[in-house]
């Protein structure tokens, strides 16, 4: 049966059993609710390793690849990080569970390329990282098209959406965007630049929206504009949301999953109409 997460993400009953996940984690309290959480959404069985010493034996001692990794930044034999660095060594994909953070810490958390950080410092804590480890396991059920004329802001964008699992296409134009569209009817997500040389990111969106609606598609613009009227204007032409560069690398990742749990969610009801 479908659950709501706290997001308003939607949990779909399906179960991962077969799925490999450890976790480095020395307190009794939050193995034994995150394991539990788990089992109960997803029916992921995690590893559960106390000291780095069983974090590394648990993935240099098993033949089967671990798909993703949640860790403490610090752990028994490990108190300087060290867990973290290995587990990015081995290009594990890690979603971050820690009581300390600092700003210091939160850059270079991201410049690790980290999936994903959570705080033990709210009641909602283990809910959040039950959310982290679905969206990570099904991301990749997302096809995203990212439409830019900067060489540099279609890698800067790829690279922060395939860090979450998704499956990413790119278009350095507003026609190669739309040629992308109609060869790949699953895209469910653009995220396309305001000023581009040939079709602006406005005129984009309205040929988009005369084929495709909202229901089908979520349109976020971004822009490095400091004119704020772009927002309006791209609202009132179809899109879907609407953000200025430079912007936050968690803030990116929220918009883009509220759009797609909005899409989710209303497939879900076409679905149960039928």
């Amino acid at each position: 049966m479908a659950v709501l997460g706290i997001s308003g993400m939607q949990y779909s009953g399906e179960t991962f059993p077969d799925v490999r996940i450890v976790l480095g984690e020395d307190s009794n309290v939050f193995t034994q609710m995150i394991s539990q959480r788990l089992k109960e959404l997803m029916g992921v069985d995690i590893e559960i390793c106390r000291t780095f010493e069983d974090l590394q034996m648990a993935n240099e001692l098993s033949q089967e690849p671990v798909v993703l990794a949640i860790s403490n930044i610090n752990l028994p034999g490990a108190e300087n990080g060290e867990a973290l660095e290995y587990l990015i060594d081995c290009n594990i994909p890690t979603v971050v569970f820690t009581g300390t953070f600092q700003d210091e810490m939160r850059e270079k958390l991201l410049a690790k390329d980290i999936v994903d950080y959570i705080l033990k410092d709210n009641v909602f804590a283990v809910e959040m990282l039950a959310e982290s480890v679905y969206r990570f396991l099904t991301n990749h059920r997302h096809h995203v098209l990212i439409v830019d004329d900067s060489p540099t802001a279609r890698a800067l964008l790829s690279s922060r959406l395939r860090r979450y699992n998704f499956r990413v296409s790119l278009a350095e134009s507003g026609a190669k965007a739309i040629e992308i569209l109609k060869a790949n009817p699953d895209i469910g997500l653009v995220v396309t630049d305001y000023n581009m040389p040939d079709i602006d990111g406005f005129e984009l969106t309205r040929r988009i929206r005369s084929v495709r609606g909202s229901h089908e598609l979520r349109i976020i613009g971004v822009s490095s504009s400091t004119n704020r009227l772009l927002s309006a204007r791209f609202l009132k032409v179809g899109g879907n949301d609407f953000m200025l560069r430079p912007f936050i690398d968690e803030e990116f990742y929220c918009r883009v999953n509220q759009n797609l749990d909005t899409l989710v969610q209303i497939k879900a009801a076409q679905a149960r109409k039928k």
